[in-house]
């Protein structure tokens, strides 16, 4: 009788085990559909009480750090950065580096990261860095490309330098191809949230030469990505359209990625108990960054990437 007990016992153990592990197996599958394909939420860490509802509008599409700006998506005037600023006057972010002329202008947020970029390069003993130009308005461009042509400059509006998101960067010592400058940023700047925005090998993709001295602001996690899978801007662009969402990890924090249509406009879900940020591509949509922990900000100073 006790060996038949024992021999029941044994049974119930044995299939208790195999149903923990079938839960286990199943529950990583499943983590593994949602990472794979979008179900239309920004985030499942949490329950149904943590997602509210979002109302994209058609003009988000043109404003934000992502968008595309090429010889066929022109910068919108609405497209600007809303904190250009004259580097000149502002002494506490001109550090670690010089200004070709005095009415060099960029975004403040933007100047405050390259500032931050510089002064780090300059614990490393790379500490000739040198803004040549940074926001131009249309009539500058306009005027530029009138004085050097169309092989050396882009049409009023077709420039990255009319957003405020880009600048071009120089070293004092020799040209940024061969510059300890160059080089430097070459392997460091999308820690800061910069790409070297037209590589040498993609200029197939860019359709722009390559510029050593042209970088651009995208933010970070999308930098990060970026260098890691060695994308110009146009192909990570592509790549959300055709993923949707995207998860990654970096330094042990887990960002998501999610690209949506806009036609009109547009009702999408967000976390109200994470910070995220809106940015258009400039062309059909918008993204949405999740950052990883709660926070407690103010969802309007976050809503779109300033």
């Amino acid at each position: 009788m006790k060996k038949w007990g024992f021999l029941l016992l044994f049974l119930l153990c044995l299939g208790f085990a195999f149903s923990n592990k079938a839960l286990f197996f199943q529950d990583k599958v499943e983590s593994q559909k949602y990472d794979q394909n979008h179900k239309g939420h920004i985030d499942k860490r949490g329950t149904s009480e943590s997602i509210q509802t979002q109302t994209i509008t058609k003009e988000q599409i043109y404003q934000g750090n992502l968008l595309l700006i090429n010889s066929q998506y022109p910068v919108r005037q609405d497209s600007v950065k809303s904190d250009i600023v004259h580097l000149s006057i502002h002494n506490e972010w001109v550090k670690g580096y010089g200004l070709l002329d005095k009415n060099i202008c960029l975004s403040k947020k933007i100047a405050q990261k390259f500032s931050e970029m510089v002064n780090d390069a300059e614990k490393e003993g790379v500490n000739h860095f040198l803004i040549d130009s940074g926001y131009r308005t249309v009539s500058e461009q306009n005027k530029l490309y009138e004085e050097l042509g169309p092989s050396y400059a882009l049409p009023a509006g077709y420039s990255e330098h009319n957003s405020g998101l880009s600048l071009d960067v120089g070293s004092s010592l020799t040209k940024m191809d061969r510059a300890p400058e160059g080089k430097w940023l070459k392997e460091n700047a999308w820690k800061y949230g910069f790409i070297l925005r037209y590589p040498k090998d993609k200029t197939d993709v860019t359709g722009i030469q390559y510029e050593p001295w042209h970088i651009r602001y995208v933010g970070f996690p999308h930098s990060a990505i970026m260098n890691e899978k060695n994308f110009a801007l146009e192909e990570y662009l592509d790549f959300l359209k055709e993923q949707k969402t995207i998860s990654t990890t970096i330094d042990g924090e887990k960002y998501e990625i999610s690209y949506y249509p806009v036609t009109n406009d547009t009702t999408i879900q967000v976390p109200s108990n994470l910070r995220w940020e809106i940015t258009g591509n400039n062309m059909d949509g918008v993204i949405v960054t999740v950052f990883p922990g709660s926070t407690h900000t103010n969802l309007k100073e976050v809503r779109r990437a300033e």
